[in-house]
């Protein structure tokens, strides 16, 4: 999969399964729809209207069932027609378990994805799952022909439209952006350090015309970043934060988005064990996510101011490294006793958020991380954990998660019961919770939500993407398609505008709406 080309096109056109092997696949009910002339092309001589036929006939998915069509050249598969309402429409997470497992070999393969228009943005970022980049394979490396995989959506339902090249293209670029982050995320930290994640940031800002604000190392202690400096400072490679702006002309409100980059998590001295630390090169999930969905959203046209700021570090052991019962001073200028080192996410996404009010001016501010294990726990494998001082926002990032396919779920939001697990007798707060039992990716959440100020007039939402972030021993690019879809409203692309938690029709009918509303817009 390593290096697979994934295209996107209006048609695949036509060619037997023994050239071009091919993967159709469906909700059982939409694939009934699909008449014969619309996809012969791809599947004569060898298979017959009558084999197409009994296949569909043969298809009983509960959640998920595949026929093959003829040898390992062609196959259908049908993913669920009816998901509860906590799961995309989509069933996103069926249409990647399907490709992978389902698509026949060979250098040159075709998908046709069968559904309506309202999913195949989700469906798009599910098939880019299925494809990761990196790999260290003996056998990769010697292969130097790239595989190619052509997409071709059949669109059934009311708007049966075929897809324009502008939404082809936005396609390509989610993709490209959900492989991106899922690249950095399977990249180990000896090829992906504080060092390397620079350079990925420059390569995106380059291909945007966007030069990074970078502050690195010492500058980081003498500007009062003292949660990056901090958790980084004992690494060979020096701490970040860096920062891509985009700043459009007739921009009326100013969004940050803040990833926790953290390269590599051994725990600091508060070390995690032989087996909690393999994985740890996830721990830059957070970062990854935003640079991917950045790279993707700008392209495809931004309306307003758009910040997208990287909290590097690699939290690391030796004689620099922060000890438990330090006291740090962040950016906000709050006293924090350190006691526990492996709770660092929280100390560098404060620092960035606090940048993001102070020194971006940011109305919106998202945080986006790999923040706590008890996520898996709270919201489990396939559902980020979303926490917000606005209730609406609470409930656009639920939405954007059904329309995009990276779902989202609610935690509690109650500062004034949890935030006293953070009481310290040194310092404003310790940086964990007394109790483990209470709320713990809450209480993740509300530490960084107090160096903003519980009582910030602006909207902040917290996303912790700890489970989804990977699925088995592969990342799965988690957080591109929510971001992208939240603030779809804010993008020139249709596309997006179609996936945003206001949907298609009210965009529509909202268009003359006044540009300064800056919650309602969105939301």
């Amino acid at each position: 999969m390593a290096n697979v080309v994934l295209e996107f096109k209006v048609s695949a056109g036509d060619s037997e399964p023994q050239s071009r092997p091919v993967l159709i696949i469906g909700q059982h009910t939409n694939l009934q729809q699909v008449s014969w002339s619309q996809i012969k092309g791809k599947l004569q001589p060898v298979v017959s209207k009558e084999i197409w036929q009994a296949a569909l006939s043969a298809l009983n998915p509960n959640p998920t069932d595949s026929c093959p069509l003829y040898l390992n050249y062609a196959t259908v598969a049908a993913i669920p027609s009816r998901v509860s309402r906590h799961n995309s429409p989509s069933s996103a997470h069926f249409v990647s378990r399907l490709v992978r497992s389902c698509l026949p070999g060979g250098n040159n393969r075709c998908i046709v994805m069968v559904c309506e228009r309202s999913d195949v943005f989700a469906s798009c970022c599910a098939m880019a799952r299925a494809f990761p980049i990196f790999s260290r394979r003996s056998a990769s490396s010697r292969r130097t022909e790239k595989k190619h995989v052509t997409v071709e959506f059949v669109i059934v339902g009311q708007d049966a439209n075929p897809l324009e090249a502008a939404e082809l293209e936005c396609l390509s670029n989610a993709a490209d952006g959900v492989r991106l982050s899922a690249r950095i995320v399977d990249t180990p930290c000896n090829e992906m350090n504080t060092d390397h994640f620079l350079d990925e940031i420059r390569a995106v800002g380059n291909e945007l015309g966007i030069t990074p604000v970078i502050i690195r190392g010492e500058e980081l202690k003498q500007k009062g970043f003292g949660g990056i400096y901090g958790v980084g400072k004992a690494a060979e490679h020096p701490p970040a934060l860096a920062v891509l702006s985009h700043t459009p002309e007739g921009a009326t409100q100013t969004i940050a988005w803040v990833g926790k980059g953290i390269v590599y998590d051994t725990g600091g001295l508060s070390i995690k064990g032989k087996t909690t630390m393999p994985g740890m090169k996830r721990d830059c999930g957070g970062a990854a996510a935003v640079l991917g969905a950045f790279k993707a959203t700008i392209k495809q046209g931004f309306k307003d101011n758009l910040h997208a700021v990287f909290c590097l570090a690699e939290n690391s052991v030796g004689p620099a490294a922060t000890r438990p019962d330090d006291i740090h001073i962040l950016y906000s200028g709050k006293s924090v006793e350190i006691n526990n080192t492996d709770a660092e996410g929280r100390l560098v996404l404060a620092d960035g958020v606090v940048y993001a009010s102070k020194d971006l001016a940011a109305d919106i501010i998202l945080d986006m991380a790999t923040l706590t294990g008890a996520q898996g726990i709270s919201t489990g494998k396939h559902h980020a954990a979303v926490m917000t001082n606005s209730e609406q926002w609470e409930a656009a990032v639920v939405r954007a998660g059904r329309s995009s396919g990276d779902l989202a779920h609610p935690l509690v939001y109650c500062p004034e019961l949890h935030f006293s697990e953070f009481t310290s007798a040194m310092a404003d707060m310790k940086n964990s919770v007394a109790d483990r039992e209470n709320a713990q990716s809450s209480c993740a959440g509300l530490f960084i939500a107090s160096h903003l100020g519980f009582d910030w007039p602006g909207v902040w939402v917290h996303v912790d993407i700890a489970s989804p972030v990977h699925a088995g021993e592969r990342a799965t690019g988690f957080g591109v398609a929510l971001l992208m879809a939240l603030f779809g409203q804010a993008s020139d692309d249709s596309m997006l505008n179609q996936v945003s938690p206001l949907g298609a029709t009210t965009n529509a009918s909202k268009d003359h709406m006044e540009r300064d509303c800056k919650r309602r817009r969105l939301v």
